[in-house]
């Protein structure tokens, strides 16, 4: 497994493999409706991130098997239509890093890709100087999040295309993450 910076350059190899992750793996966790819906108008790559080399492509054998990665910026979700905050730079000293985007192409899943990645994001984290961090799950994900450590805080409820879209706020001390 390669985890290395995702380069502007494969945005829409990105964009692609954030589609058929969403469509597949949010079976049983979201209505077709809700997953058309959050796919088109939230998911997508923040190129900011990218630029900022903060977020990660992942290759299993030479083949991109997922994405994601932390922010030092506002931004709690969202590709570059749609995000929610803005690109205000955090404080380390009293903020907590985001953890943003993650996706794994179903080919891929259940393969531990999803946790090494997050790892490697809170390593980075921490090494930038934050001692918290916090994240906007979609349901899927919130498995994984829960068994690396993180709490449920508040849902939220998206609205949009007429469905409603529940998203959790989930946060956790940057320390520890094995």
């Amino acid at each position: 497994m390669l985890i290395r910076p995702a380069t502007l350059e494969e945005v829409p190899a990105l964009n692609a493999l954030i589609e058929r992750s969403a469509l597949a793996l949010s079976a049983g966790f979201y209505t077709p409706e809700q997953t058309a819906a959050v796919t088109r108008e939230v998911f997508g790559v923040d190129t900011q991130l990218v630029r900022d080399g903060t977020y990660y492509a992942v290759e299993l054998d030479g083949v991109l098997a997922a994405c994601g990665g932390w922010s030092m910026r506002d931004a709690a979700y969202g590709g570059d239509g749609a995000k929610a905050g803005n690109d205000r730079l955090l404080d380390p000293t009293h903020d907590a890093a985001r953890i943003r985007a993650f996706f794994v192409d179903p080919v891929f899943a259940r393969r531990g890709i999803g946790r090494a990645l997050l790892r490697h994001c809170v390593q980075a984290a921490v090494r930038a100087g934050y001692q918290q961090l916090e994240l906007t799950a979609t349901l899927p994900g919130v498995p994984l999040y829960e068994a690396a450590g993180f709490v449920r805080g508040a849902q939220i409820d998206l609205s949009l295309s007429g469905v409603t879209v529940p998203v959790i706020r989930m946060h956790r001390s940057a320390a520890g993450l094995d």
